[in-house]
């Protein structure tokens, strides 16, 4: 067997493991941003400027009332963006020879943006929820996520714009030839967009009192996209799956 032909049969089986992987990963991760959704919906804010009443002011000890509903939204939702690195490889994988490079730097932002959050959530249930309840509580109000100008609001805002970046690329990575990966690119494109709007809008507005008000916003942003993006690309994934199996070996992309 020639060298061609061996590294076209090789393209092919990784863009089929990609595909049936994508799949499954882009229906589990539409399933997860609905969850986490529902449940950050129905959590009321219990500090800053969005706090109506009951609101918890520093150094926010009285949270163990709290303890585990106002958490429970974390769980889910530590998840999500380590999903999306998954689909991202997987879109990496499956967009053509010419793009890839533009996959692979969304690819890389996107494993940013899930080290921070992913870092972020796990410190707030390992950390905060058992450190309350034990009432150990020194040192705690920075990283409290009722603290509207903490550290843990602080690497949210961080992590989803870094997660806008990885949207740009991946987006980018996306090609023309249908109308399904036109709608995902630019679902992709216009959230990385809106994010970055919505953060010099915010900081340039707010300043140092911006809080946690971006943080809801760039949340509200990113897991509608994370949602409605999974439910499309596991569109996009079974279509690549049936192209790769129909013309195995050769790039399903032609320009």
């Amino acid at each position: 067997m020639s060298k061609l032909v061996k590294s076209e049969s090789a393209t092919s089986t990784n863009q089929m493991i990609a595909a049936r992987l994508g799949l499954w990963t882009a229906f589990l991760l539409a399933l997860v941003a609905a969850t986490s959704f529902a449940i950050g919906i129905t959590t009321l804010p219990r500090s800053g400027p969005y706090c109506t009443g009951n609101c918890l002011a520093y150094p926010y000890l009285d949270a163990v009332r709290y303890v585990p509903r106002d958490y429970l939204w974390v769980i889910p939702s530590t998840l999500l963006t380590p999903l999306f690195v998954v689909l991202t490889g997987c879109i990496h994988a499956c967009v053509q020879n010419t793009r890839r490079v533009l996959g692979l730097v969304g690819l890389c932002f996107a494993s940013i943006s899930a080290a921070i959050i992913t870092i972020d959530y796990f410190i707030q249930l390992q950390v905060l929820e058992p450190s309350l309840v034990k009432g150990e509580t020194g040192g705690l109000v920075l990283f409290s996520q009722y603290n509207p100008h903490g550290i843990f609001i602080a690497l949210e805002d961080l992590g989803y714009l870094m997660l806008c970046v990885a949207f740009l690329f991946s987006g980018a990575a996306l090609g023309h030839t249908n109308r399904l990966e036109r709608s995902i690119r630019w679902t992709f494109i216009s959230a990385a967009l809106l994010g970055f709007v919505c953060f010099v809008g915010m900081y340039w507005q707010f300043g140092f009192n911006l809080e946690y008000r971006f943080e809801v916003a760039i949340i509200t942003i990113t897991w509608i996209t994370l949602l409605v993006s999974g439910a499309m690309l596991s569109f996009f994934f079974q279509r690549c799956s049936l192209d790769v199996a129909r013309e195995p070996g050769e790039d399903r992309y032609k320009e």
